[in-house]
């Protein structure tokens, strides 16, 4: 595929970032082939499986490109925790790690006390976008190149399954490259286009629907390190970009940015916008649409299926708000529980059978034998097709949690509240959530005579959990409710419990201003940060288009400017300026007592005994 591209528009542009140089095709697979052989020497072959733990930008691109290419690919989230590298490490048996020096730095201990080399990444910022040095000061020595075969295993991911142990799903070069030139037929994607691409380069979404479709079409990907809300609309101006896909949740922070702090956009370049990864409300597509004078394509994808599924097609066929499309690649239909398949407007689960569609999970037979039916893979999602083949999901057989496309194994959870020595039983399941779709909630028994709060079982999850895993809503219970037969019940507890959907983006407060010295600092860090002129002290930092990584930069601000280390859990405990300058408070106090007692401490030292004891007297 990288080939065609050089071969047939090798001076284009192919990858772009923010304050970098340009990587037109002819450079960028000049490099994939230096890398293929740069694995070779180290004795890294064919199907030979290779973790990168990286951040979003072009070399996280480029090192996936150039993985798949010669090996297989094993994308991490550089935000897990020593835990979780150590169960995805083994369970890949990983050959090798690709990491960044201060990057995902538990990735290295365990690959380090696993016997994993390590192959340290070094960006090349001089040169164009993408383009970095393998191995650290010494940069790894080159053999004989042969990439891959269209059977060989280009990408293997985990996906979170009903058992507390997540599924391999190997993807073969075929299926990849039938999912990227099935994107790119239903977004007519051509050499002219140009993609920014915010979503994550450990995710399905991100690697096939933006950068892999791209390279199909020989159009160019703009990388960016991730999402950054204030730092959106700027990139795609100053890009000239013609489209980006996103899930529902991004989706609402750029309105919000568009309506609540009447940013200027100039879309004159946005061809359309293209959803995935989560449903996507009619309302925020309408207000998509009103904003960018541009068709939203709201699309429906799986790791299992390389991605795409079914989607909207573009203007002037037909898009039903509500609706994932029509098939898009893979054949799709409806299948009732034996098997038989329905027909339309019939309520069922969605089935689905293609090139793009994975061969089965990793030496995982009983997964194999309930996802697979005559053929059919059976999707785990309950759906129905009208009569003109568009896909209305109705909800999900599954168990999965869908937090704003995050897909959250609740048996995960689950395993690590119960060793709180306080807990005695524990469900996680789905609440629903007006902006995410869907959050993770907890019920919890408490062992007797034992208490426990809700903020110490939540920091108890995030020593363990990566944090779009620690439960949002916690339910303390006398007794969790049964099913029918006496089993507990994820699915509908939610509805059991009366838990509504609740929504970070609701009215703000009225404004309050900041009171201290302490708030009027921390409106300050939150304004710069957030892009946002008028903030109160009630007001809600997710309200406010706050995200995970900006909440990174609130604390390192917070740090460098008020010398205290706030704890990463406040901001979803409790969100405002108020309750962060309390807490912000509490630590200085904390760290001018310590110091007071060094002072007297030193003083004593210097003291007789006499004169010691006169003064602690």
């Amino acid at each position: 595929m990288l080939g065609n591209g050089c071969d047939c528009f090798p001076d284009a542009v192919a990858l772009l970032a923010p304050g970098r140089t340009d990587l037109s095709y002819r450079h960028l697979y000049e490099h994939v082939v230096n890398t293929v052989s740069q694995l070779r020497s180290i004795g890294i072959q064919r199907n030979d499986r290779v973790a990168i733990a990286l951040p979003n930008g072009p070399e996280a691109a480029v090192a996936f490109l150039s993985v798949a290419a010669g090996a297989t690919c094993a994308p991490l989230n550089p935000g897990y925790r020593a835990s979780e590298y150590e169960f995805y490490l083994k369970d890949l048996e990983a050959k090798a790690l690709i990491i960044q020096s201060g990057v995902a730095e538990p990735a290295r201990n365990v690959a380090q006390s696993l016997g994993i080399p390590i192959i340290d990444l070094s960006p090349d910022l001089n040169a164009a976008a993408g383009i970095f040095q393998l191995g650290g000061q010494d940069v790894l020595p080159q053999t004989d190149c042969d990439f891959a075969t269209s059977s060989d295993t280009a990408l293997i991911l985990h996906t979170s399954g009903t058992t507390s142990r997540p599924k391999l799903v190997p993807l073969t070069h075929t299926n990849l490259c039938t999912s990227a030139h099935n994107v790119k037929t239903v977004l007519s994607l051509t050499a002219d286009d140009r993609c920014l691409n915010v979503m994550p380069l450990f995710h399905i979404h991100g690697l096939i629907g933006a950068l892999l479709s791209s390279m199909v079409a020989g159009a160019s990907v703009v990388c960016t390190p991730g999402f950054y809300a204030p730092e959106f609309l700027g990139w795609l101006e100053a890009h000239q970009v013609t489209w980006y896909s996103a899930v529902p949740t991004m989706h609402q922070q750029i309105l919000s940015r568009i309506i609540d702090h009447q940013q200027p956009i100039d879309a004159r370049l946005i061809r359309f916008i293209r959803s995935s990864s989560a449903p996507l409300p009619p309302q925020v597509m309408a207000e998509l649409e009103r904003a960018f004078n541009a068709p939203v394509i709201e699309s429906y994808g799986m790791t299992e299926a390389s991605h795409q599924m079914a989607s909207n097609p573009l203007p002037p066929q037909q898009r039903k708000p509500g609706s994932v499309g029509i098939a898009a690649g893979p054949a799709v239909q409806i299948m009732n529980e034996q098997g038989v398949l329905l027909p339309v407007g019939a309520v069922g689960e969605v089935v689905i059978q293609g090139a793009n569609v994975t061969q089965g999970y990793q030496n995982n037979p009983d997964a194999n034998a309930g996802a697979f039916t005559d053929g059919w893979f059976r999707t785990g999602d309950l759906g129905s097709l009208d009569a003109e083949g568009y896909l209305f999901l109705k909800g999900r057989i599954k168990e999965i949690i869908n937090r704003g496309g995050e897909k959250i194994s609740p048996r995960e959870v689950d395993e690590v509240l119960l060793d709180h020595p306080a807990i005695a039983q524990v469900v996680t399941f789905a609440a629903p959530h007006t902006l995410l779709g869907e959050d993770v909630a907890v019920a919890v028994v408490l062992k007797s005579g034992m208490t426990v709060s809700e903020a110490a079982l939540k920091e108890f999850a995030a020593q363990k959990l990566a944090d779009f895993k620690i439960p949002r809503v916690v339910l303390f219970l006398d007794e969790i409710p049964k099913g029918p037969t006496g089993k507990r019940q994820r699915i509908g507890l939610a509805a059991k419990l009366g838990l509504d959907a609740s929504d970070p983006t609701a009215e703000r407060t009225t404004y309050v201003a900041p009171r201290t010295s302490v708030e009027l600092m921390l409106v300050d860090i939150w304004s710069k940060v957030l892009a946002v002129e008028q903030i109160g002290i009630h007001d809600n930092f997710f309200q406010l288009g706050g995200d995970s990584i900006l909440v990174t930069q609130i604390i390192n601000r917070v740090r460098n400017e008020l010398k205290v280390e706030l704890p990463f859990l406040i901001f979803f405990q409790q969100p405002t300026i108020a309750n962060m300058a309390l807490r912000v408070t509490q630590l200085q106090a904390e760290i001018v007592d310590t110091k007071e007692i060094a002072q007297l401490l030193e003083r004593i030292d210097s003291l007789s005994d006499e004169e010691a004891q006169q003064l602690l007297s």
